[in-house]
């Protein structure tokens, strides 16, 4: 990997999308997670006010985003004093490719309890060897981040993507991402989050087609640090479609919830 960055900035809106953007489908299009990260970091700077923090992101995928040339632009459909509802999309070419809409919110006192129903993840696993997806294209974002799977039942097969689900595993960024600029926990946590529906891997997107068309990210609270974990599982129902759910901790608990509309259908 020798990209310096998933994105380099042109100016302007304009973004310079890295092969590290790349997503397991090929080289020309990107993995979900690095665009709706830069739409993330665009809504975080859109109109920034004290005291206010994103606390929910929707991204919609009407086609792929290619590994290309990018614009990107905020608008704010609702301004209140306690909340705020964000649009934004990213275009290639004058093409909508990622549609998202967000809610900031004033940030709850410091006398809010702090509340988490979910049993704690296991701690991040020391260093392991690359992770590899079978059939996936290997040299974009799934060698631009760090995985790690905590370990599975004694005498069985070691985790991995290619494991089926539910399953667990713990990331971090390789690369910042936009070149020259520190990550946020938003950006973070929207960088890794389209990957919960593969860490779940109960429909098999070898046999047919499994690719999801959306990506909510809801968060209680910012994640802390660099190395976050995605628990996740997948419902799904004959003549319907499948639902990827996922968790998402940092090593101090769980921040928020991950959900995503699967595409289940035949090649």
């Amino acid at each position: 990997m020798t990209s310096e960055a998933f994105y380099r900035s042109l100016g302007g809106g304009r973004y310079e999308s890295s092969p590290a953007t790349a997503g397991p489908w090929g080289p020309r299009t990107q993995h979900a997670g690095p665009p709706s990260a830069l739409i993330g970091r665009a809504m975080e700077r859109h109109g920034a006010r004290p005291g206010m923090r994103i606390a929910r992101v929707t991204l919609d995928l009407p086609r792929p985003v290619p590994v290309g040339d990018l614009g990107v632009e905020v608008t704010t459909v609702h301004a209140g004093g306690r909340t705020e509802l964000l649009e934004g999309r990213i275009t290639s070419d004058g093409r909508t490719v990622l549609l998202a809409r967000a809610w900031r919110l004033v940030a709850a006192p410091a006398g809010t309890p702090g509340l988490s129903p979910l049993p704690p993840v296991p701690p991040v696993p020391g260093p392991q060897p690359p992770q590899t997806m079978a059939g996936a294209y290997p040299d974009g974002y799934v060698s631009a981040m760090e995985w790690r799977f905590p370990p599975g039942a004694p005498g069985a097969a070691e985790p991995g993507f290619d494991t089926p689900g539910p399953g667990t595993v713990w990331a971090r960024q390789r690369i910042p991402l936009v070149a020259g600029e520190a990550d946020t926990p938003l950006t973070r946590a929207l960088t890794v989050a389209d990957t919960s529906w593969a860490v779940a891997f109960e429909l098999d997107h070898r046999a047919g087609l499994v690719i999801n068309t959306d990506v909510t990210v809801a968060l209680h609270r910012d994640p802390v640090g660099e190395w976050l974990c995605l628990r996740s599982a997948t419902a799904a129902a004959p003549g319907g479609s499948g639902l990827a759910h996922g968790e998402l901790h940092d090593p101090a608990g769980e921040c928020g919830r991950i959900l995503q509309t699967l595409l289940v259908t035949e090649r």
